[in-house]
């Protein structure tokens, strides 16, 4: 019987799938599925809902619920983490602090200044846990579905002592995606996809040997096709690869989509995560307040149905059995991509069996491609040492160095935007108690204002001459 420990169990759309999930797998059903949220109600409401599909179904699985941490974890063989940090009450901050700036986003997670102070909230707790796994479970196997993803495993790269790997669903949506365009059916296309989590590429698209990216290309330059997904064939269209999520989510993490209204009308009209501001926000506020007076698993079917595309489950049995899985997982960057940040977190392709996870070495990316994730990680790296150490200098240089961020804001603006977000979000900053990111007024100048004689190098000296040169009246020979 293997323990599998949902920390964060009430995230209602992650811990009902991978538990339904893993009811439906054979070789899993016997498992103890140990719950722990911090919250009684909702762990309360998901352990109902479990104890409710095990009587269903007559299955021999073993529920318990816990809301202390350090208990899941003890002896457990799986540690699935699907908990968020502060919530919708933090997340409210993270989207109408930045749109008072002008930046203006549309899910707000994962990168952007969203993406980053919810990094800062994450990860001190994900690596806590992470320590808790080390003391309590250390031969255990680590599955972190917490957003943002790449930062957050790119802290767990640094400082856990246990095997890990990050989720997402973004492959397997996308090919989904692919396959619809091409009329083909997504079990016979052959592809190969790596970069990082939310920015990878699909480097290779082909069926039985034959490259389908040409027809591919073609096919989304067709109107009813690109409506769909603007800013991912907008961005295949001039550096060539198609990439992981959607409009919404990309047109956040490159300067080009949401910088000005013009960008926006462009690229983001379409609804929902198709670009549009607030969606997110929208989505997770109307939930908040439903969820708030109805209990949300009370009428969903305890009917079992083959394991969904999640990879949870997937993983546990190919660990349990032997029979190898391959996947794309969030790992640390040993030498898999070379020409991205060493030591950062990649999204690459994984074979896993009883001996754990084996990431596939992929290589150099192409140029263009990794100078676009390079962008992100390195928002990624800042806002992970920042999380880490509480220095609010590195939060506000994660934020100025954020393509979109820099795209509409000047210096002075997102250092008073980053105080504002830090001042607004310090119940869930413990790590920045006492410090406070100083401020930076705007130096005025005036018309009236003389500069001071300065020194010039050689080079400008000589431009200077040139300059007076041409503006000097050169008398005419006939004078």
């Amino acid at each position: 019987m293997a323990r599998i420990s949902f920390i964060g169990a009430g995230s209602i759309v992650f811990a009902k799938t991978i538990m339904m999930d893993i009811m439906a797998t054979p070789e899993l059903v016997d498992s103890e599925i140990c719950l722990m949220d911090l919250s009684t109600a909702k762990l309360d409401r998901i352990k109902a809902f479990a104890g409710r599909a095990v009587r269903d179904n007559n299955l021999p699985t073993k529920i318990t619920a816990t809301l202390d941490p350090r208990e899941a974890m003890d002896g457990a063989d799986y540690v699935v983490n699907m908990f968020d940090t502060g919530g919708f009450a933090a997340y409210e901050h993270e989207y109408k602090v930045p749109l008072k700036y002008g930046v203006d986003q549309c899910i707000g997670d994962t990168l952007g200044p969203g993406g980053v102070f919810r990094a800062l909230r994450t990860i001190p707790v994900v690596v806590k846990y992470a320590r808790f796994m080390a003391e309590l479970c250390p031969n255990a196997l680590l599955l972190n579905y917490v957003n943002p993803m790449a930062a957050v495993c790119y802290a767990l790269g640094q400082e856990a002592r246990v095997q890990f790997v990050g989720l997402c669903h973004g492959v397997q949506t996308t090919i989904d995606l692919i396959a619809h365009v091409l009329g083909e059916k997504k079990e016979d296309l052959d592809y190969f996809a790596a970069g990082i989590n939310h920015m990878a590429w699909f480097l290779k698209l082909e069926k039985d040997g034959v490259d389908l990216y040409p027809k591919f290309r073609v096919l989304c330059e067709r109107p009813e096709v690109y409506k769909i997904e603007k800013v991912r064939i907008e961005t295949m269209r001039h550096f060539g690869y198609f990439m992981t999520e959607s409009t919404g989510h990309l047109s956040e993490y490159l300067p080009y989509f949401r910088k000005n209204q013009k960008a926006l009308d462009t690229y983001c009209d379409e609804p929902a995560f198709g670009g549009e501001s607030g969606a997110y926000y929208k989505f997770g506020g109307a939930l908040a307040k439903k969820f708030a007076k109805v209990d949300p698993l009370e009428f969903e079917t305890t009917k079992l149905s083959p394991p969904s595309a999640e990879y949870c489950t997937h993983i546990l049995k190919a660990h349990r059995t032997n029979q190898p899985f391959r996947l794309n997982g969030n790992v640390r960057n040993d030498g898999l991509i070379t020409n991205l940040t060493q030591g950062c977190c990649v999204e690459v392709p994984c074979f896993i069996d009883r001996m754990g996870i084996y990431p596939t070495r992929v290589g150099a990316l192409p140029p263009q491609c990794a100078a676009l994730n390079q962008t992100n990680v390195t928002v990624q790296g800042l806002a992970c040492q920042a999380a880490l150490t509480g220095d609010p200098e590195l939060a506000f240089a994660a934020c100025a160095l954020d393509p979109l961020a820099s795209a509409v804001c000047t210096l002075v603006e997102i250092r008073d935007m980053v105080r504002e977000m830090l001042a607004k979000e310090a119940a869930w900053l413990p790590q920045f108690a006492g410090r406070t990111l100083a401020a930076r007024k705007a130096v005025k100048v005036t018309a009236a204002t003389k500069g001071i004689e300065a020194p010039l190098d050689p080079a400008l000296a000589i431009g200077n001459r040139f300059g007076q040169l041409a503006t000097m009246k050169v008398p005419r020979k006939d004078a």
